[in-house]
């Protein structure tokens, strides 16, 4: 098994690219595949410095209908026109980001994806879990039992009606089952990494072995003491799980150090067009 990151936010791998994103590359005995496309079509020049082939690639599936995780798509399919693209049916909703009354510009951003997208011949929707086959699962969050992270708090859905907060139901979560493990594949984790690792636990009947996911911790302005106590916290929790964690992306680097304080050696940060050790 392989899983390579195609981009994210810092310098990694000499030559790649990097910027406010994500992609990873994950190769399986059956599949090769692509969980998100980062936010432009450097994606793919990432992934052909690395040597890998994306006109291989049989399944690309979206985590949400963010920008910076399906920039990629348009030029991706123009490549595989043949890979079938996953993506849960309300991720091609209206979804903003309100940016506060100093913004420059528009308060309320678009986020969402292009709207070309959704018409692409090989986009397949989904509504809630779905099994692929005995390798790759896909699941979604039924309920909450811990706090979203405080930085959703300004991501929005724009309805008929005017904005409400996202809830974030066009988030899932890819399982792969690969050489005796199960790996827990997240975009941004918007609905909280704790809630989606206790409904793996529900689902599964234990811990994955690693999870590799942004946490959505990442915000320009200082961290109050509250916040802060909040990520401590949320690494506390993730300190009880027998679980390898790999985060990048949103969850920032300033967020990071302050969970790797208390998770050490089970907390890792994957860079820009580096590869995920698995064993």
């Amino acid at each position: 098994m392989k899983i390579v990151n195609l981009i994210e936010n810092t310098a990694g791998t000499e030559g790649c690219a990097f910027a406010h994103g994500l992609s990873f590359y994950i190769e399986t005995k059956k599949h090769k595949l692509l969980l998100d496309l980062g936010p432009s079509g450097q994606t793919l020049d990432n992934a052909s410095k690395l040597g890998i082939d994306v006109s291989q690639v049989d399944t690309m599936i979206l985590s949400h209908g963010h920008y910076d995780h399906s920039g990629g798509i348009l030029p991706f399919a123009a490549v595989n026109p043949g890979a079938r693209i996953l993506m849960q049916r309300t991720a091609i909703q209206d979804y903003y980001a309100d940016d506060g009354e100093n913004a420059e510009g528009d308060r309320f951003r678009y986020i969402g994806i292009d709207k070309k997208i959704p018409s692409l011949a090989q986009v397949r929707f989904v509504d809630g879990d779905v099994r692929i086959d005995e390798e790759l699962e896909l699941f979604t969050l039924k309920h909450k039992k811990f706090e979203i992270p405080f930085t959703n708090k300004r991501l929005l859905l724009r309805t008929a009606d005017g904005f409400e907060r996202d809830t974030f139901v066009h988030e899932q979560y890819l399982v792969v089952s690969c050489d005796g493990r199960r790996i827990l594949v997240s975009g941004c984790a918007h609905n909280g990494i704790l809630n989606i690792l206790n409904a793996f636990s529900e689902k599964y009947g234990g811990a994955p072995d690693m999870v590799v996911s942004g946490f959505h911790l990442m915000k320009k302005t200082p961290y109050s003491e509250v916040q802060r106590e909040e990520i401590e916290e949320t690494a506390r929790k993730l300190s009880d799980y027998p679980t390898r964690f790999v985060t990048c992306h949103c969850t920032g680097e300033e967020a990071y150090a302050i969970m790797k304080e208390i998770l050490g050696e089970r907390l890792w940060y994957v860079h820009s067009g580096e590869e995920i050790p698995i064993s």
